[in-house]
């Protein structure tokens, strides 16, 4: 008695659907790549004691292009984290600072850049360690 080559389990089960809570994963995605990026969190480090002119910002965030900059505000503030002000002053004058939204991602930003500055040695000893294991 061989093996039969024909298929015997031919029913599939019904399509499943998707399941509604996950349902939301790319707008989820869009908002963590938005205040996930470095110099967006950068950015609300800086804002957190208050408004900040263009320039200063730039001087505060080390390694930040003048476009770089530009872009992640504009970001920010379409994703209404962060609110410009123009003062009709000469030459006009124009403050960034923080929405009530912005301040509520105070925390975990602060959060996240503490758990960096703290464990910036260990990783730093980490990737030594993997690149001397991979030939980097």
């Amino acid at each position: 008695m061989g093996t039969s080559l024909e298929p015997t389990h031919i029913d599939f089960p019904a399509e499943r659907m998707p399941d509604p809570n996950h349902s939301d994963c790319r707008g989820v995605a869009s908002i963590l790549a938005r205040v996930g990026d470095k110099w967006s969190v950068f950015v609300i480090m800086m804002l957190s004691d208050g408004p900040k002119r263009f320039n200063e910002l730039k001087r505060m965030i080390n390694g930040i292009s003048q476009r770089m900059l530009t872009l992640t505000l504009r970001g920010l503030e379409r994703d209404g984290l962060v609110t410009r002000t123009i003062f009709p002053t000469i030459p006009p004058r124009v403050d960034y600072e923080l929405t009530d939204l912005g301040r509520g991602l105070q925390q975990p930003v602060k959060a996240l850049g503490e758990w960096a500055i703290a464990h910036q040695e260990q990783i730093a000893a980490a990737r030594t360690r993997f690149d001397e294991r991979n030939g980097s």
